[in-house]
């Protein structure tokens, strides 16, 4: 298998579904805005979001992945079916009860999410309404998790990157079919999320038959508990929740923090970290996906050096990549945040701290990528203590920066802060599988840094010279003149970016790579 187009293939779905994304956010910003209403919705959604990074994309996958390839290349179908179906019936029995107290207990933690939105009696109960209504999307996504760990392990990419564009569509069709017909209209946007749920769960099931592995749930939760590979799963994920929980705690402190700030900051950190989701989503968690399956088999087979080899592979494309985004992102915040959400009630002030908020989260993009390349690393080894120690190093580090952080650059330093958390995490991620032995880089690892730093410095000079020779902002009433001069501008960017690592010698040919086959 041809690990670059796999990748390729996972990033052009995933770009997909980051254009349907920001499409939502658009519609979002321009017809709700950034108010007290949008900071009620974001709360409400940011909660059971939580609980999916927490139980279903992120401590169950990294679970459950690496045990799957290890369980399929040493047992026969049989036996993994049998344990694919016990795991997912005590993953379901468990969510439906958490999902039930969840809605119970809405109105404590809304308080606990964001305790500043009591100040404005009408956005705490809309919050508590749209938490009753979003919380059982947190055990239809876990069964999207499931699903998709399996495909991954098959090496069915695809269908797996694809399911989130039918969150977004349906979370589209309701701001524009279902808005009217709420009070307030931003209720719509929660129906659209359990609509979403719903439909992503759906179109996985057809794939999960062909391959034969369909989950079975049945009503015997004892006997699914009783299973030596689920409790297996359940001692792994403890770590897994731990770390996952860690990176999640600080958002729910900075979610609380920005919730005291002026009204609107929930938003507009919402919307920056939107658009850095873009990049993270192609180049990271495109990576992360192909990358773990693969080196979970070469772990299974004790395969050191293929090891090695794919974390490589994975860093040198998380920098040829990441850092030329991080430079264009930083210089070109302005333009970006008002293509996409200056329209309607999304005005200038909105634009400007939304920038502010998107400069903050560029300077840590490198490190959020390189996470997705190094964190699997460990999973694939069964190892999630480590990155727990990492991550709660990380959390105290965040909140001290915010101290100082916070005070200079109000929302935007919460951004500031998780950016060198994520420096400092991806800098240790990377320390500790060099000192086991994981991960020997390659010799020109020198020389390919000097490369791609010149290609983004020719880049950085030139939007350095552009972007503030427009009025962004005065161009709101010719949108598409707008548009276009703003992909001509990225479109000018990235091909002098191109061109300079040509002829320095990049080609891409040296990214080309193949996972070995049993």
């Amino acid at each position: 298998m041809n690990l670059l187009r796999a990748a390729a293939t996972v990033s052009g779905i995933t770009l997909l579904s980051r254009i349907t994304g920001l499409i939502r956010e658009n519609l979002t910003a321009s017809i709700f805005g950034a108010s007290i209403f949008t900071d009620a919705f974001f709360v409400a959604f940011r909660l059971p979001n939580l609980l999916r990074r927490m139980f279903a994309e992120g401590a169950f996958s990294q679970a459950f992945v690496p045990m799957l390839a290890h369980a399929r290349a040493g047992s026969d179908e049989q036996t993994t079916k049998l344990m694919v179906d016990r795991i997912a019936t005590a993953l379901f029995w468990v969510l439906l009860a958490v999902s039930a107290l969840g809605v119970a207990a809405a109105p404590a933690l809304v308080w606990l999410m964001a305790s500043g939105l009591s100040r404005e009696p009408q956005a705490f109960d809309t919050a508590v309404v749209m938490t009753r209504w979003m919380f059982p999307y947190i055990l239809f996504i876990s069964l999207v998790a499931l699903s998709s760990g399996i495909l991954n392990t098959w090496r069915r990419f695809a269908l797996p990157a694809f399911s989130p564009v039918l969150l977004n569509l349906c979370f589209i069709g309701a701001a524009l079919g279902l808005s009217r017909h709420f009070d307030p209209p931003v209720y719509a946007l929660a129906a659209g999320v359990v609509l979403g749920g719903i439909a992503q769960l759906a179109i996985q099931i057809p794939a999960l038959r062909r391959i034969g592995m369909l989950p079975r749930i049945g009503p015997g939760l004892v006997t699914a508990f009783r299973d030596p590979q689920t409790r297996r799963l359940l001692r792994q994920m403890g770590p897994a929740v731990l770390a996952v929980s860690v990176a999640q705690i600080s958002l729910v402190v900075n979610t609380h923090i920005a919730s005291r700030l002026a009204a609107g900051s929930v938003s507009w950190i919402s919307y920056a970290d939107r658009l850095m989701e873009f990049p993270t989503a192609l180049l990271g968690v495109a990576l992360g996906t192909v990358l773990l399956p693969n080196l979970s088999r070469a772990g299974a087979d004790a395969d050191t050096t293929e090891y090695s080899q794919l974390l490589d592979w994975g860093l040198r494309l998380v920098v040829v990549l990441a850092l030329p985004c991080m430079v264009g992102l930083s210089l070109m915040a302005e333009p970006l945040t008002a293509l996409l959400f200056n329209y309607g009630r999304f005005g200038a002030h909105d634009v400007a701290m939304t920038q502010a908020a998107v400069i903050g989260y560029s300077v840590g993009l490198l490190g959020l990528i390189a996470i997705k390349v190094l964190a699997p690393g460990f999973y694939a080894k069964q190892d999630l203590r480590t990155p727990v120690k990492i991550a709660l190093f990380v959390l105290l580090l965040t909140q001290l920066m915010n101290l100082v952080t916070v005070p200079l650059f109000a929302h935007a330093g919460l951004a500031l802060s998780i950016s060198i958390g994520a420096l400092a995490n991806a800098g240790l991620l990377l320390a500790g599988l060099r000192r086991r032995g994981l991960y020997t880089p390659t010799p020109d690892w020198t020389r390919f840094l000097a490369q791609v730093i010149a290609a983004c410095a020719a880049m950085g000079l030139l939007l350095w010279f552009t972007v503030d020779r427009v009025d962004w902002i005065g161009m709101h009433a010719h949108p598409l003149l707008r548009i276009g001069t703003g992909l001509a501008l990225v479109a000018g960017a990235g091909l002098l970016y191109l061109s300079t690592l040509a002829l320095l010698g990049v080609r891409p040919r040296h990214f080309l790579r193949r996972a070995r086959d049993r």
